[in-house]
């Protein structure tokens, strides 16, 4: 599986983005979808998840309410859209696969197969 990530830019606070992350080479809709994010600095962290079918998602506490995963499997795409955004949300951001996982955590970073080059959101203050 190929993921292509896009989207990624500078913003002032407050305001919004949305990522983009295609994927290619096997059947998308078996496969759980994750964003992850690594600021500065800082270790590498789960920021929203989305099952397989779209019928589940997970997000880190710290950004519930603000972004919203989305996938479309007829169009291998999955989505990051990011409202209110804060100077602390500026990172590397990062689209993830796996085969689906039943009755497992969206939020293993270690659980994920494939993963896409990132794509860099700054957000100034």
């Amino acid at each position: 599986v190929q993921l292509q990530a896009s989207g990624g830019g500078l913003v002032q606070a407050g305001g919004s983005l949305r990522l983009s992350c295609s994927a290619s080479g096997r059947p998308f809709r078996d496969y759980d979808m994750a964003w992850f994010r690594q600021a500065p600095g800082k270790d590498r962290e789960f920021a929203a998840g989305v099952r397989w079918n779209g019928r589940a998602t997970l997000y880190v506490d710290s950004v519930k309410g603000r972004f919203t995963i989305s996938r479309d499997n007829a169009k291998n795409m999955v989505y990051l859209q990011m409202n209110s955004l804060k100077p602390d949300g500026t990172a590397v951001y990062y689209c993830a696969t796996r085969p689906r996982i039943e009755y497992s955590s969206l939020a293993v970073a270690s659980s994920y197969s494939y993963w896409g080059q990132g794509t860099l959101v700054t957000v100034s203050s």
